[in-house]
């Protein structure tokens, strides 16, 4: 998988926005990126494109700009020459594509049928854009097209919101969806900048899913742990069950035989996708500890970050 594809796999959505005005590129860059989504499609649905990207770029050096809705190899170059880093189309015109490989720029074109997929593949394509995603089947259709075409991956975008953007994510041949909901056009065009950021922040919380697993406590002894986890069996009725590192009272309260991370003890925090998490949380300045890591069949299903927050170590923990 190229560069590129890792970096769309790791964002995991990808805003579409269409600029009317290239003043709005260079605030809306930074609403994105301060949101936690350092992206954007911009779409060459008016004249402002070009220059929005240029914007864009100039304002965010290090954001991920591309360009959307390119019919041309003159958007093609209009779009390079502003600095995009990728492009997309919404259908596959094998014009586009040779050019666009020629030019050494990424391209995910549109595919809506078989007949389109195996265009892509013709052309060496690893991944397509699946649009308009809702109206043309959405996931169902996705899931039975890809049956057979065992190496290709999917953007699917049209349709997609916060309603169901993980529903697409689970399926492992989901690259990223593309969604316009947290910057659209009234929210640019009104100069909401702060909204966007909002929805963009709530957007990445959605989909990872963070959510509170457990919280161990560090005890000295395994005669200590069994006596903390037995107080809190008999005083909430949270049964215990002795591991053979730890005692967990319920399933929230795990009480460590022999201390362990943390000068108190962790916090687990399960998350939708582990791998993006930390993607999205290292953008943020986090660091993680991979030394920690712990696999199953090859995927991660848990790391600590670097450090303790008040005391205590915190770890990521992959939902099942």
């Amino acid at each position: 998988m190229n560069e590129v594809l890792k970096r769309f796999e790791q964002l995991g959505i990808i805003p579409v926005v269409k600029i009317d005005d290239a003043k709005d590129a260079a605030p809306l860059a930074k609403a994105l990126c301060e949101g936690g989504l350092p992206v954007a499609e911009v779409t060459f649905r008016t004249a402002a494109a070009e220059e929005a990207i240029r914007n864009m770029v100039e304002a965010c050096p290090d954001m991920f700009v591309g360009a959307g809705t390119v019919l041309t190899t003159e958007q093609v170059d209009r779009a390079i020459a502003a600095g995009c880093k990728f492009i997309v189309s919404p259908g596959l015109n094998p014009k586009i594509v040779k050019y666009c490989i020629e030019k050494g720029i990424p391209i995910t074109p549109g595919t809506s049928s078989p007949t389109d997929i195996e265009q892509a593949i013709e052309l060496g394509l690893e991944a397509v854009k699946f649009f308009p995603a809702e109206a043309s089947g959405g996931l169902a259709k996705i899931k039975a097209m890809a049956a057979p075409y065992v190496n290709m991956r999917f953007m699917p975008t049209g349709g997609i919101s916060e309603k169901n953007l993980t529903s697409y994510l689970d399926f492992p041949k989901i690259l990223a969806c593309g969604g316009s909901w947290m910057v659209s056009e009234a929210l640019i065009n009104g100069g909401k900048f702060d909204e966007i950021k909002k929805l963009t922040r709530e957007a990445v919380n959605t989909m990872l899913g963070f959510e509170l697993k457990h919280v161990g406590i560090n005890a000295t002894s395994e005669e200590e742990a069994d006596g903390v986890a037995t107080s809190f069996e008999k005083l909430f009725g949270f049964t215990k069950n002795v591991g053979s590192s730890s005692i967990f009272a319920g399933s929230a309260i795990e009480v460590m035989k022999t201390p362990y991370l943390g000068a108190h003890g962790h916090i687990a925090i399960q998350t939708n996708y582990i791998e993006r998490a930390i993607y999205h949380m290292e953008l943020q300045g986090f660091e993680f500890d991979m030394d920690t890591a712990k696999y199953n069949g090859g995927k991660m299903v848990a790391v600590y970050l670097k450090g303790e927050l008040g005391g205590f170590a915190v770890h990521l923990l992959q939902k099942k």
